[in-house]
């Protein structure tokens, strides 16, 4: 009879654990609502308010255990929520990238611009399909660019090693359909010359990347320029003179990539199947915004996972840390409940206080957590290689309100699990038992 319900409350802890996962916040302040107002308009939620007071009341005489609660719980949440920052940070800056109005064409099957060849007879009939946006000379806003990678020193390195970095060669069309990038020190490039500006990640990665500094790439010197910023992940990158590049690294007039300006967002079904329909290109067309949000897809998967691996080893040592306590916490008031029991406190009531009380002290921790994983991670600088690209990419962390609350959500199921089996024992030793035990 005992295993049956051990076993029925490890199923009900899982069947809660389930549907807490999913529940939005919404979910969450519905719940509260309802949790309330069965407290103050029940019976049994009246006794439940009684013996939770009471419990509450006595924290002062337990801070040392009750501590262990919510110092456990915070490390948890601040940790998560920490990992999953670098996730929400990566996926940001590469969903910033793209736009609705804009479209990048790549060799058809060609998972990103490394894997990319376009001929300079493609990137001709590329200009020539409709839904492309033009300037004020009637010309197409068409952006042809190549990718090439540097190995730059990496800045504060004692062992002077390098690390890989994006070069993009581009023309002044890059600008127009890029209008987020600016220069925000020296100059552009002028075309024709072996200059460069570098994106403001660049310079906090590497060493050697002032303006007017000279580096080598393909064995040829350039002279810094400039500085531009953009807010995405272009900022991880080295703009050049797109003819000069490929000169330097011998690759004739053929572009990885072209990226256009659209009339509008609704022009790419056009531009697309424009594309797709001429025998002579063997191209596809997507949105920038859908594309860079592709790019960014597994590298997320993946820093979720690991975020949420190393959070779940850690929760299960807090889970214990909650066990231990409460168990504690209700052995120390077995008389105190087998009392309460006698004059006609039933099961519920002293389940629902012992819950609500490890509740609160794991809604503490995960506040606390939440806060010092944003106070010290939110806008954190980091860099790391970025998926169908030659070079780092640099970005923020970003600990945003929806981790905030998936960390806060977390904190809650590990103080639920930690209070349930407590609160069951409470619950159901005989009276007799709990006084002679106390």
């Amino acid at each position: 009879m005992k295993f049956l319900k051990n076993l029925g409350l490890v199923l009900l802890t899982l069947l809660v654990l389930g549907a807490w996962v999913m529940l939005p916040w919404q979910g969450a302040v519905a719940a509260v609502v309802v949790f309330v107002a069965w407290m103050f308009l029940f019976r049994s939620g009246m006794q439940a308010r009684s013996v939770a007071s009471v419990g509450l009341s006595t924290l002062t005489q337990r801070l040392g255990s009750s501590a262990v609660i919510v110092v456990g719980i915070a490390g948890v949440v601040g940790v998560l929520v920490a990992l999953l920052a670098m996730a929400e940070g990566y996926a940001q800056t590469l969903r910033n990238s793209g736009s609705l109005d804009t479209a990048i064409v790549m060799r058809g099957a060609s998972a990103n611009e490394v894997s990319s060849s376009l001929s300079r007879e493609d990137v001709v009939q590329i200009e020539q399909a409709p839904g492309i946006a033009r300037d004020a000379e009637g010309k197409p806003i068409v952006s042809a660019e190549l990718v090439a990678a540097a190995n730059l020193p990496v800045k504060g390195s004692k062992t002077h090693d390098e690390g890989s970095a994006q070069v993009r060669g581009v023309g002044d069309a890059a600008f127009t359909v890029r209008p987020n990038v600016k220069i925000i020190q020296g100059r552009r490039f002028q075309p024709g010359l072996r200059e460069i500006v570098v994106g403001k990640g660049v310079v906090r990665q590497f060493e050697g990347m002032a303006v007017g500094a000279t580096l080598k790439l393909g064995n040829q010197p350039w002279t810094v320029v400039g500085v531009f910023a953009s807010g995405d992940a272009m900022e991880s990158e080295l703009w050049a003179d797109a003819n000069v590049l490929a000169d330097t690294y011998r690759r004739g007039s053929g572009r990885n990539s072209a990226t256009v300006k659209l009339e509008n967002p609704a022009a790419i079904q056009a531009f697309s199947a424009s594309l797709e329909a001429n025998p002579q290109l063997k191209v596809k067309a997507s949105t920038t915004l859908a594309f860079f949000a592709k790019q960014s897809e597994r590298m997320t998967q993946v820093l979720r996972i690991i975020g949420i691996t190393v959070g779940a080893i850690m929760a299960v040592g807090a889970v214990f840390g909650a066990l231990n306590t409460m168990f504690a916490a209700v052995a120390a008031r077995a008389r105190e409940i087998a009392t309460l029991r006698a004059i006609g406190f039933r099961g519920l009531p002293v389940v629902v206080a012992v819950m609500l009380e490890t509740t609160l002290l794991a809604l503490a921790g995960g506040l606390i957590g939440g806060f010092i994983a944003w106070l010290l991670f939110n806008g954190f600088e980091a860099s790391t290689m970025s998926a169908g690209s030659v070079g780092k990419l640099s970005f923020s962390l970003a600990v945003s309100p929806g981790l905030l609350w998936e960390g806060v959500k977390w904190a809650l199921a590990i103080g639920f699990v930690g209070g349930l089996f407590p609160a069951a024992r409470a619950a159901s030793l005989p009276v007799t038992t709990a006084l002679r035990e106390a």
